[in-house]
């Protein structure tokens, strides 16, 4: 089964090699419009996007994203944001009090943002345009506030570049559709065999030469490689481990 929507979704790679041709306003507009047609929790519409073309701040993001040259290279950088600050100016101009306290109201404006990127992203495929999403927006997250002069109760989720591909990168291969769809229950007893294969397909991509995480106790370079090992080494490290002071000091309590 497929239809233009389904292809240009199983096509998505992310972008990061971009030609300096700058992006029209029109077009950064509507991306933005149609990431704001996606879901929202009670039509709250919680998702912000700040868009940046100067170079001069896109050099700071970079540095604060964890100095990726292609974020000075794309001619767009776009901070999606959680806001509950806009609510928040709703709620005083009808005579009520937001209440952020709680971890609920961090999350669905979370999952709100989240929604509208990907609409965004599917968009600006959609034109012809490449993206790249930026986790690193939260390596330095109150450099980022003050930079984008974010107001309480809105918190920098994730960046992304934005601009014409100037190369092909390889469609990585997913896992087996069978490793994440579930009927009725979850059930993983048949995961095990899912995971060696796709350990498999992806070590045949070459897509971890030069990119083997260190892990303490472990071999600096390991012969079986893969989408496991590389995965779990990541996870059993952490990371960005202030951003609960972050996020409280921009009015999320998460209690």
């Amino acid at each position: 089964m497929s239809n233009a929507v389904l292809t240009l979704l199983e096509r998505h790679r992310s972008i990061r090699r971009y030609k300096s041709d700058p992006i029209p306003r029109e077009t950064i507009e509507t991306i933005i419009a149609a990431g704001q047609r996606a879901a929202t929790s009670s039509n709250m519409q919680y998702g912000t996007a700040v868009v940046v073309e100067r170079a001069d701040t896109r050099a700071r993001l970079a540095e604060l994203c964890g100095d990726q040259a292609f974020i000075r290279e794309a001619p767009v950088f776009i901070a999606w944001c959680a806001d509950r600050s806009r609510m928040e100016r709703a709620c005083k101009q009808r005579g009520y009090n937001q209440d952020s306290r709680f971890v609920e109201a961090m999350l669905v404006a979370a999952v709100d943002v989240a929604l509208m990127m990907q609409n965004a992203t599917v968009a600006a495929e959609s034109l012809g345009l490449g993206c790249c999403y930026i986790g690193g927006i939260r390596d330095n997250p109150d450099a980022i506030i003050d930079l984008l002069e974010l107001p309480k109760l809105v918190f920098p989720i994730s960046g992304m570049t934005l601009g014409v591909p100037d190369h092909e990168p390889m469609l990585r291969p997913r896992l087996p559709l069978e490793a994440v769809l579930h009927w009725e229950r979850y059930d993983a007893s048949h995961e095990r065999p899912l995971f060696e294969a796709y350990d498999e397909t992806m070590a045949k991509t070459g897509i971890y030469g030069g990119r083997q995480v260190p892990a303490p106790g472990r071999p600096a370079v390991s012969e079986d490689y893969s989408w496991r090992e590389h995965s779990a080494r990541r996870v059993s490290q952490p990371r960005r481990t202030t951003l609960r002071e972050t996020l409280r000091a921009q009015g999320f309590d998460l209690a």
